[in-house]
């Protein structure tokens, strides 16, 4: 019988399992293909009621910072462990952001969950009343806030209202004559993204991609001119399928450019005025994914492929005439992504983030566990926030000392989680 206390058991469990991965991918980088069996998860689900129990203590009114600090050293952060609650108590993360002040601004669950935006900061977790989605411009002044009456511009997050957008009626973009239906409802975004004169804002939706302006929405996709071919071949109007499939789209940091797909199609790049620039073949079957480097002089370009995925890169120079694409990446599926200086960092379906150069050398890995639902990063490019589908956001000091019971090659360290578990009361910190 082990006599240890559970938090020892946890410790060194945590700490001996992420040091042999450690090892066995240092091994394989070093050897090339490494055929050795890959170190087993710890054994160690029958301390789960004691790492609850400690966990809601440390969450208890009136703890300080050195006493979580402690907390954190004696119960190691983990995933695998927690693998057992997952199903009940896991839940997506849609979008985080990290304000300038250091303060985050989260959506738990997911887009078409009835979910909650909440800030959070050290004095603890706040929902936000009357908002439902939120996003930012790629200058980080304007904040997109919506709910179902429309969609707030702000002048920084709390400023004031600079723009009031109404939602798109559902025709826009559609051949006049044809019995197309107007939304029920309003669209549910996937992503807003304010465009940085603070008048207009890129709408992601499963229903379509509109610009929002004080005049009205645009349709950006699904094309009119797609639609319109359809029905010259014949199709019947209600055999168009207007939803799209996994919709995304990127600004580029000055707000000029504008890159939308959906997994039924090529990459489509346009300029500020929705005049098409070029239109890019993915390098898979379905365009999953899209993310400017940090100049805005290069796009990476992501195409899933059953449960793996494929990245191209795409610089924007001579975009029209003599677009240069590259193979950044194979064999990964991303999910979410920020950039900095001369760096992509990724987030993938096996719970992993992943950085790598623009040339497509990798860098780092780093274990989070879940699929990476939302990332974001800070100005300086110095703080990562990463979410995940387990319900976890990750806050991660980079180029920074990695602890010994992080996985991962980078020296990258996470200062804070946080859990927004299903069935629990309020968040926990860990």
């Amino acid at each position: 019988m082990d006599t240890q206390h559970p938090q020892q058991q946890w410790q060194q469990a945590v700490t001996a399992y992420a040091e042999a991965v450690n090892r066995h991918v240092a091994q394989g980088c070093a050897q090339g293909h490494d055929t050795a069996q890959a170190p087993c998860p710890p054994a160690i689900d029958h301390l789960l009621d004691a790492w609850q129990l400690a966990l809601h203590a440390i969450n208890r009114p009136g703890i300080d910072e050195h006493q979580r600090q402690l907390f954190r050293e004696a119960w190691p952060p983990a995933h695998d462990p927690l693998l057992p609650l997952l199903p009940s108590h896991g839940q997506g993360i849609a979008q985080v952001l990290l304000l300038d002040d250091g303060r985050l601004l989260a959506r738990i669950g997911m887009p078409h969950d009835n979910g909650q935006v909440v800030q959070i900061d050290r004095n603890g977790v706040t929902p936000m009343i009357g908002v439902e989605h939120f996003g930012r411009c790629p200058r980080r002044r304007y904040f997109a806030l919506a709910n179902a009456q429309g969609v707030r511009v702000t002048d920084g997050w709390g400023g004031p209202q600079v723009a009031r957008l109404s939602w798109p009626h559902g025709l826009e973009g559609l051949p006049p004559g044809y019995p197309f239906d107007p939304f029920d409802l309003p669209p549910t975004p996937t992503r807003l993204l304010p465009l940085p004169d603070g008048r207009r804002v890129l709408l992601v939706s499963r229903e379509g991609i509109f610009l929002l302006t004080p005049q009205g929405a645009t349709r950006l996709l699904r094309r009119e001119a797609d639609i319109l071919a359809q029905l010259a071949d014949g199709t019947d109007p209600d055999d168009i399928a207007l939803p799209l499939t996994q919709a995304h789209a990127a600004l580029s940091p000055d707000g000029r450019r504008i890159v939308l797909g959906e997994q039924r199609g090529n990459h489509q790049v346009l300029d500020e005025h929705l005049e098409p620039l070029a239109e890019i073949v993915p390098a898979g079957e379905h365009p999953h994914f899209v993310l400017f480097n940090h100049r805005g002089d290069q796009l990476l370009l992501n195409a899933c492929q059953g449960d793996g995925g494929a990245s191209l890169g795409v610089t924007l120079a001579n975009l029209a005439t003599d677009p240069q694409v590259s193979m950044l990446q194979d064999g990964v599926q991303i999910h979410a992504g920020v950039a900095r200086q001369g760096e992509y960092i990724v987030g993938d379906a096996q719970g992993y983030l992943r950085g790598f150069g623009e040339d497509g050398r990798a860098h780092w890995q780093h274990y989070l566990g879940s699929a990476i639902s939302a990332m974001d990063i800070s100005a300086d490019g110095r703080t990562l926030v990463a979410a995940s589908h387990a319900g976890f956001i990750s806050l991660i000091a980079l180029d920074s000392k990695r602890p010994a019971w992080q996985i991962g090659t980078g020296e990258h360290a996470e200062v804070r989680r946080w859990l927004f578990w299903k069935g629990w009361k309020k968040a926990m910190v860990w």
